[in-house]
């Protein structure tokens, strides 16, 4: 089934709400809280969450990318290290009032930031030991994403899949052909996208590959 952009975009805003909840009221100690996403604390997980103000901007994008001498990644780990210096009170006001920002990437689209919103929510939460998520319909066109090759290699190594077949427990969701991992489509989701965490919430013969490409 597929999504429609103001689906969307409703679900990401859904999720940054949830993640503002989330952050609001948090003690020093859990900011301090190493997240699920490697070498970001809790507090880095929500500067990374805060919409750009007035989206994402293609230009602002590229100079960026040129300042972290064309690494991606480097840029947005950068980028996030500093805004994670600012008052964390501005920051969760910030993500509350541009929740609703209706962003779109370049190459990935809507789907990467809404990707981005569900995976850093869950991040910051499961450390935590906070039940606050999407629920499986939330994590459908996240999982389409994460498993669409090219398109979401930023997201998802090349060939960390091949020869997989990935199968949600908690709706109807697949993904491949191989050798079967089976879950609850959150854990599919982080598993994916490279949280070795989850792996003891998976099953099936595929899940010994997976964890060999993503550990």
């Amino acid at each position: 089934m597929d999504t429609s952009r103001d689906e969307i975009f409703a679900l990401a805003t859904a999720n940054r709400l949830l993640a503002a909840d989330l952050f609001d009221g948090l003690t020093a100690g859990e900011w301090r809280t190493p997240s699920l996403c490697a070498g970001w604390t809790v507090r880095e997980v929500l500067a990374h969450l805060v919409p750009p103000e007035g989206g994402h901007s293609p230009w602002r994008l590229l100079r960026d990318v040129v300042r972290a001498r064309g690494d991606l990644h480097r840029m947005v780990d950068t980028t996030t290290r500093r805004d994670a210096q600012r008052p964390v009170e501005e920051l969760i006001r910030e993500l509350r009032e541009r929740a609703a920002t209706p962003l779109s990437a370049p190459v990935v689209g809507a789907l990467g930031p809404l990707a981005d919103s569900a995976i850093h929510l869950r991040d910051a939460a499961r450390p935590l030991g906070r039940d606050v998520g999407p629920d499986p319909d939330g994590w459908r066109p996240v999982l389409d994403f994460v498993v669409s090759g090219r398109r979401a290699s930023g997201f998802v190594p090349m060939g960390r899949l091949r020869g997989l077949r990935l199968v949600a427990t908690d709706q109807e969701w697949t993904h491949g052909h191989g050798a079967e991992v089976r879950g609850a489509s959150e854990a599919l989701a982080l598993a994916v996208s490279g949280r070795p965490v989850v792996l003891p919430e998976l099953t099936g013969p595929g899940v010994a590959t997976l964890a060999g490409r993503i550990c």
